[in-house]
């Protein structure tokens, strides 16, 4: 019973992140060419992919992980 309860809170806060990355406002001006966290360049892809962006992927993972 205690396994299920896990799975099911797990289960839980993975849609709760989902909604919140569904959810959040997107800019949509000119992407930075450097992440503002740790400086390192934003593939052209990433930038081209999503409009405004101000982190790269790794950073932008960390900040939404850490929002949860």
């Amino acid at each position: 019973m205690d396994e299920r309860f896990i799975e099911l809170a797990e289960a839980a806060q993975a849609e709760a992140l989902q909604r919140a990355i569904d959810n959040r406002v997107r800019y949509q001006g000119e992407s930075a060419e450097d992440c503002d966290s740790c400086g390192d360049e934003i593939p052209e892809a990433r930038r081209l992919a999503v409009p405004g962006c101000r982190l790269c992927v790794d950073c932008q993972v960390l900040l939404e992980v850490q929002r949860v």
